[in-house]
């Protein structure tokens, strides 16, 4: 199934994992974001990675 939207909760910690993971989806200012017009399909290993160790677990993964 092919990811169709990532989001990221306000409980953010901002601690950066998910910048570590996945640099081409997530970027983190003051909080991490989910940077627009990012190609999800090719990135969709990175973002499950980042998603299963996101700390607060607020990566959310969306899936057609």
């Amino acid at each position: 199934m092919a990811i169709k939207k990532v989001t990221i909760g306000d409980d953010c910690t901002s601690c950066g994992m998910c910048e570590e993971i996945c640099p081409e989806v997530f970027e983190m200012e003051d909080i991490a974001t989910v940077k627009e017009g990012a190609d999800l399909a090719a990135n969709e290993e990175g973002i499950k990675e980042a998603a299963e160790n996101c700390p607060v677990e607020t990566i959310h993964v969306e899936e057609e």
